[in-house]
């Protein structure tokens, strides 16, 4: 693994189909004063075609990941996000309604840094606010 130590200036992908539930993500990081640059995507195969085709979301990016999306739900995208050699070890969490164990377990079981509930989302994007701050980010891993 080389590359340079990073901890600033790492970009937010947001895989959402619901576009109010990505705005209060995004509402959420400015009340936290983040200023990452934030990225959305309404569908897993939307998401890797972005992070695949631009250089701003292959290297330095963290995922905010929907289970319950059409065409390809979050765990189908994940599954594709680590069967790429590119992307394979992009850093994601979950943030969701659903409660399901088995949609938990799954996402766990795919490498996922958290599994969240949306009614949370101002205390997840605190928790996020304070994993930048903190982590040590590879780039061009």
């Amino acid at each position: 693994m080389t590359g340079n130590v990073i901890s600033d200036s790492v970009n937010i992908l947001i895989v959402e189909d619901d576009e109010i539930d990505a705005e209060a993500v995004r509402r959420s990081f400015s009340r936290h004063n983040l200023s990452n640059q934030i990225f959305h995507a309404r569908y897993g195969t939307d998401a890797l075609n972005m992070m695949r085709s631009r250089e701003e979301l292959r290297s330095l990016v963290l995922l905010i990941v929907d289970v319950n999306m059409p065409q390809m739900n979050g765990i189908e995208f994940l599954q594709n996000l680590r069967l790429d050699p590119l992307l394979a070890r992009t850093t994601a969490f979950m943030l969701s309604t659903s409660r399901r164990e088995v949609d938990i377990a799954a996402a766990y079981q795919l490498g996922v840094g958290g599994y969240f509930l949306k009614d949370n989302v101002d205390e997840f994007v605190g928790m996020l606010g304070i994993y930048l701050h903190i982590n040590k980010f590879m780039q061009d891993r």
